[in-house]
């Protein structure tokens, strides 16, 4: 019976839609897209055919298609049938997309639907002789960057047989309930049998045929549910990936075809509702796009189209600072606010792997009370217990999460997708309600109306719980009650996946780590410079950073097109950046009248200069300037520095090498500690074999020993105010040099590295073994740090082999502790004794080329009494990314003293970020408790201010705490942020 059910439905669809005409065609191509207005520039294909192939991968061009409905088609629904093998967007003659089109042969999980949008709705009732002129614009690429031929598949003008359509999804719907449901129940047999009934009925499929199916299906299509015990809170998605196997231009126009397709499915179906995250995608639509982007706000007003998630773009949470993340929700908030007047509450990060635990505490103090994502469903090794949930971060902020039940976020809005949720929802005994995302993403263009008309008939249907379609606002309003019934989850959400994407494509993560630091540097050299600035350039900037955040761009997973494009941005981004921070601090010389050592580190540090007199040692007050001139006179000799053969040494450390260039001892002079683990060797360079994508690193990888580079050369020397060991390696086609510094200053050992990398499916790595036993070591995180177990005595500590660490990672116990430091490195692995950083990966796909470069980057060994708090680990980590800025002075103008302060903290906080506020002329001041303990602080200031008022993340003024005052004393809990806006 079902073959026969299954073989009728095959049928009845073949009999929708009947071409009855040819389209001509030509087309003008393009290697890059072009704007309407220019359509008809580039190369000119006349009279295409079926079959004939109009460009290669990335190709881009404007079809124009021309033809006449005929006489036939009176009184009958027109479409037009078009497919490219491409993506594609209908235009309409303003120069508006009205409609986004996928080819038939795009790739797609077929589980969860076909992805094919070939049909145009042209004429609802056609007269006969209307004349079909209209342009299309096309890209050679499927909706995952595939190339599918470049040819051109149907260019038809067909007619829609309407009630052979609605028929199609009424026995459609029906049959997937029918395969949803157990077989032994009453409803399936019944439905079943109605089905066959209806199959034995259906032979020519004519009006008379349909009418008498109709009348047998509709007692069981119109069969209610009764009172359910959950219900689906249903919204429109299409996830759309900025940059991934496609190049970000395409994605301005995957973001047409998709606005447009959900704005027509709007004016057709009353009930749907579509939601969008992302506003950078947003303003691409209002830049490239604006007729469109009005009828956007339009549906928003209307409460069709909801603006969602409320992150500039969906950016990694390992990877991106915490200033950062702050950032993306200040930009993209604001965005919604300005564009719609629409004050979004929930963060939207369906597809990110992973979510660091300071998270909660930036969301409230943001004023987003939500969270959803579903990624957490593709871990490998334990089973995420939770859908419905309270997740507390590392401060104790608690934040309502919702997980998607179905785990996707491109769901078919099947019954067996309903019957999934109603199955496997884990906080039924606490909530009645799920989330459901339905739709085609990553240029599917969303929903298709084969989505819109099942679920218009699974509203209230017998056999499934209700499905309602409504925003997610609604959706997380209606749950946010009782939460105190629901599970709490403690700490990161740590996904058991995609562990390389903490090392891939290393240039950029160089770049974003670099950018990020030199941003906060521009800010504070305003500040402090008062130097005037273009606050729209500077926003620009912070946007174009946080866009290269997003989550297939940043972990390295994305194509090599992406990271050649992003890398010569990041160059001039940079460039500009620390052009403006060198005119600010020159600024800040002349004031001082002569040349100025600048600390934008809210603690004092000492460095030692040489000039033209000698060697000075200057202290620089915290977040601020001293002039170099004023500095202490010291001699070399103070510093016990020494570089003698196998051996470099100073004030605090002395270092021993072997023979194959590994460190055997290092010895820290003033705990009188030997740091390394009895017997073993530090800095070891090791190359394992890694045949994981650009995702994945296999768990497996250390089952194998890792070769080694080997030493070819080796000088210790000193270098001015450092002991310098300089070796020399090679392996295979690839060459490192390593500077092995102790500076006169410093009680840590920098590996100032450059690597000419040049192998495939390889890892380098760097590991210490360390005398240190601990059960956890400290890795450093946004806003503060989390513990990780050293152990593999559960699944769920194996699970973690590789994890993400910021600036640092800490082993310590309660004497003694060693950190490993970096300037731009997040992978790291601490089990046992044993620490170790993952420096460069080169997998194959999707990125071709990976890190197969040349790379520079700097990490330390830092060996330090007590633990992570008491060794200041945090602070070193600090100085290593943010060195002493020398400024030198272009004219004496001195103004101000020959040092000065402009903020500076008593306690266990630091001062993340100095910024111009978004609006007034206060300045805003960030600062977060950094131990995790709690703590009295003093925060002090260069002069007293009318106003010291705490404000939320977004710079929303709460409370004043001060008043003509020059310091506030505050009472901070652990790892809290805080943000305090100064007014003149």
């Amino acid at each position: 019976m079902k073959m026969a059910v299954r073989q009728a439905i095959d049928a009845l669809k073949e009999t929708v839609y009947t071409p009855v005409a040819e389209l001509h065609a030509e087309a003008y191509v393009t290697k890059e897209p072009v704007p309407f207005a220019q359509k008809t520039t580039g190369t000119y294909l006349p009279n295409l055919k079926k079959g004939d192939t109009w460009g290669t991968l990335w190709d881009c061009a404007w079809f124009h298609l021309k033809g006449t409905v005929p006489n036939e088609c009176k009184d009958k629904s027109v479409v037009l049938m078009l497919d490219i093998c491409g993506e594609a967007c209908v235009f309409d003659d303003t120069g508006c997309p009205v409609r986004g089109l996928t080819s038939v042969r795009s790739d797609f999980d077929p589980s969860l639907g076909t992805p094919a949008k070939r049909i145009y709705r042209f004429l609802e009732k056609a007269n006969g002789g209307e004349a079909v002129d209209l342009w299309m614009d096309a890209g050679c690429n499927d909706l995952f960057g595939a190339y599918k031929g470049g040819h051109v598949e149907q260019l038809s003008i067909a007619v829609c047989n309407e009630k052979a359509r609605t028929l199609y999804y009424d026995m459609l719907v029906l049959f997937e309930l029918m395969e949803a449901l157990d077989e032994k129940t009453p409803r399936h047999q019944r439905v079943l049998q109605k089905l066959y009934d209806a199959a034995c009925v259906l032979g020519d499929f004519s009006d008379r045929e349909i009418d008498a199916v109709n009348e047998i299906l509709r007692p069981e299509l119109e069969k209610k549910g009764g009172d359910p015990d959950l219900t689906i809170s249903a919204i429109g998605h299409a996830h759309i990936d900025l940059a991934w196997l496609w190049p970000i231009r395409e994605t301005i126009r995957k973001g047409a075809r998709t606005f447009s397709t959900a704005v027509e499915n709007m004016e057709r179906y009353e009930d749907y509702r579509f939601g969008a995250s992302q506003p950078q995608l947003f303003a691409w639509v209002k830049e490239h796009y604006p007729a469109l982007y009005e009828k956007v706000k339009q549906k928003v007003k209307e409460g069709k189209f909801e603006p969602q998630g409320a992150m500039w773009v969906e950016a990694d949470a390992n990877i991106s600072s915490g200033e950062a993340l702050v950032r993306q929700i200040l930009y993209g908030t604001k965005f919604y606010k300005d564009e719609f007047d629409f004050d979004v509450k929930n963060l939207w990060l369906p597809d990110v792997f992973g979510y660091n635990a300071a998270l909660p505490q930036i969301l409230k103090k943001s004023g987003i009370d939500y969270f959803m994502t579903q990624k957490l469903s593709w871990s490998e090794h334990n089973k995420f217990p939770h859908h419905t949930f309270m997740w507390k971060g590392i401060d104790g902020t608690e934040v309502l999460t919702h997980m998607l039940a179905e785990e996707t976020y491109n769901g078919p809005a099947t019954p067996k997708a309903i019957k999934k949720v109603e199955r496997d929802f884990a906080q039924s005994d606490v909530s009645e309600n799920a989330l459901m995302l339905f739709g085609i993403g990553d240029g599917g263009g969303g929903p298709s109306p084969a989505h819109i008309e099942r679920l218009n008939r699974e509203k209230n249907l017998s056999g499934l719980i209700p499905v309602r379609q409504e925003w997610a606002r609604d959706f997380f309003e209606r749950i946010d009650h009782d939460t105190d019934r629901y599970p709490v989850w403690s700490g990161e959400l740590y996904l058991e996946k995609h562990q390389g994407t903490l090392t891939t494509q290393a240039r950029n993560k160089w770049y974003n780590r670099k950018m990020e630091l030199s941003l906060r540097e521009l800010e504070f050299a305003l500040t402090l410079s008062g130097m005037p600035y273009d606050k729209e350039w500077l926003d620009n900037v912070w946007k174009e950073v946080l866009l290269y955040q997003f989550h297939d761009i940043i972990p390295g997973s994305s194509i090599d097109r992406v990271y050649d494009e992003s890398l010569a941005r990041y160059k001039v981004l940079y460039e500009q950046v620390n052009e403006k921070i060198k005119e600010a601090y020159e600024m800040v010389a002349n004031k001082a009248g002569g040349d100025v050592l600048i600390n934008a580190l809210s603690w004092e540090v000492s460095r030692v200069v040489q000039t033209e007199d000698g060697l000075k040692l200057v202290t620089v007050p915290p977040m601020g300037y001293a002039r170099v001139d004023e500095g202490e006179e010291i001699s070399a000799d103070e510093f016990e520095l020494n570089a003698d053969g196998q051996m470099i040494e100073n004030t605090f450390l002395r270092v021993t090498f072997d023979e194959d260039g590994t460190i055997s001892s290092i010895f820290d002079k003033t705990n009188e500690v030997e740091v390394l683990k009895a017997g073993t060797k530090g800095n070891r360079l090791s190359v394992y074999s890694d045949k994981g994508d650009c995702w994945d690193i296999p768990i497996t990888y250390r089952d194998k020993a890792p070769e080694a580079f080997t030493l070819v050369e080796a000088n210790a020397y000193l270098d001015g105010t450092s002991a310098v060991m300089e070796q020399k390696y090679t392996y295979h086609n690839s060459t490192l040099t390593q500077k092995i510094r102790l500076s006169a200053t410093s009680a840590r050992v920098d590996f100032e590295t450059n690597v000419d990398w040049n192998e495939s499916f390889k890892m380098l790595r760097t590991s210490f073994d360390v005398d240190v036993m601990a059960e956890n070591a400290s890795y450093e995180i946004q806003f503060g740090n989390i513990k990780r177990s050293t152990t593999d005595n559960t699944t769920w500590d194996m699970a973690k082999f590789e994890v993400c660490g910021n600036k640092w990672a800490d082993l310590s116990d309660h004497n003694y502790g060693v950190a490993l430091l970096n300037d731009c490195k997040y992978g790291y692995r601490i089990k046992g004794s044993e620490m170790d950083l993952n420096l460069l990966r080169s997998p194959k796909y999707p990125g071709k080329h990976a890190d197969i470069a040349q790379h520079s980057f700097t990490y330390s060994i830092y060996p330090h009494a007590g633990d992570e708090a008491e060794g200041q680990v945090a602070l070193e980590a600090y100085e290593l990314n943010i060195p002493v800025h020398y400024a030198k002075a272009s004219k004496t103008v001195e103004t101000e003293a020959c040092c000065g302060s402009f903020a500076s903290v008593e306690g266990s906080a630091i001062i993340e970020t100095v910024k111009p506020a978004e609006a007034g002329d206060g300045v805003i001041v960030r600062l977060y408790e950094h131990t995790g303990a709690p703590d009295r602080i003093l925060v002090s200031f260069d002069k007293n201010y009318r106003e010291i008022v705490r404000c939320d993340l977004m710079e929303r003024e709460q409370e004043v705490l001060a008043s003509d005052a020059a310091e506030v004393e505050l009472s901070v809990g652990g790892f809290e942020i805080v943000t305090l806006k100064l007014k003149a």
